[in-house]
């Protein structure tokens, strides 16, 4: 039985989207996967079960991407395709079922929506699948038997990142005397290209206390730290959905995105919010959404600290349970 997985190019949404993977694999063990996405996303799926391979799709003018993968593609029998990007390739392929996305319901979380195009009610949880090596580089890379923080503050757009200074005074809340992860380590993450963002964390967090990952390791060697991390604070982004589908305690900072469609999904996730909605946000006079800077700036340390706090004691209740 072969498959066709048609899943997103940004990070976040393909982490959204293993859930569904995962559990089309659970239903049919034999079935031989292949996964066409983002070249960003792509290593998300590098050792998921039943991968035949990942083709990546660097988008193209003219849409030509997708001519590209219809003429990767054309030649195979598909028993099932999935298409969440909704493309002309699931038109002009052939198979036996197909699971085609559309237009995503306002009401619903994104995890739901997903669910929903295959059928899958409840809609299963994302799971993001590692190998042995990726979790000895992360053993090797934190302490040993010590509560961690991690934090994300990266986002892949401007408007929704915190103020990195802010960052280091929750770090440090958090990891006082009377802190909630008292003396933790603490644990910086971002990508290659985001070390601008982490620059104002990494500066005012004590050398002997950071662990200063940004940039230097890849997305599943990420998930396997923050599987050792337990707790995670970060902007909404990719980082956020993969510390969440690590499962480990996961708050997601929202502004300008919507926490309904996009909040953290996981065992024991919660969001904390600027004080200005959504709409306020983003449909003030003069906004642009090309030129704004932060608009994450009525988003108190204060208002972090404490559902950090309510969120760590929830996870302790659940362990003990």
């Amino acid at each position: 039985m072969n498959a066709l997985f048609v899943t997103y190019s940004r990070i976040g949404d393909a982490v959204l989207s293993t859930g569904i993977l995962g559990e089309l694999i659970r239903n049919h063990p034999e079935v031989r996967v292949t996964v066409a996405c983002g070249p960003i996303a792509s290593p998300l799926f590098s050792v998921a079960p039943n991968l035949i391979k990942v083709i990546e799709m660097p988008k193209k003018k003219a849409s030509l991407h997708w001519l590209d993968l219809w003429w990767q593609c054309a030649a195979v029998h598909w028993d099932i395709l999935v298409d969440l990007r909704n493309s002309p390739v699931s038109r002009l392929l052939r198979a036996r079922k197909k699971y085609i996305g559309g237009t995503a319901d306002p009401s619903r979380h994104r995890v739901e929506h997903l669910g929903a195009i295959m059928d899958m009610s409840p809609p299963p949880s994302p799971r993001l699948w590692l190998n042995d090596c990726h979790r000895h580089v992360a053993r090797k890379l934190l302490p040993e038997n010590r509560p961690i923080l991690a934090l994300g503050p990266v986002a892949n757009w401007i408007g929704k990142q915190w103020d990195g200074k802010k960052f280091a005074e929750l770090a440090k809340r958090l990891t006082s005397l009377s802190g909630i992860l008292q003396d933790a380590p603490v644990v910086v993450l971002g990508g290659p290209n985001e070390r601008d963002q982490t620059e104002a964390v990494t500066q005012l967090i004590p050398s002997d206390q950071r662990v200063d990952l940004v940039g230097k390791i890849d997305l599943l060697t990420a998930c396997a730290v923050l599987r050792q991390c337990a707790l995670f604070v970060g902007n909404d982004s990719g980082l956020m959905h993969i510390a969440a589908a690590s499962g480990i305690a996961t708050l997601g900072l929202f502004g300008p995105s919507r926490e309904e469609h996009y909040a953290p999904w996981g065992p024991c996730s919660a969001v904390v919010r600027t004080k200005l909605n959504y709409g306020e946000l983003v449909g003030g006079p003069g906004y642009n959404h090309l030129t704004t800077g932060s608009l994450m700036g009525s988003l108190t340390v204060d208002d972090v600290e404490v559902s950090a706090n309510k969120l760590w004691r929830k996870a302790m209740r659940e362990q003990v349970a």
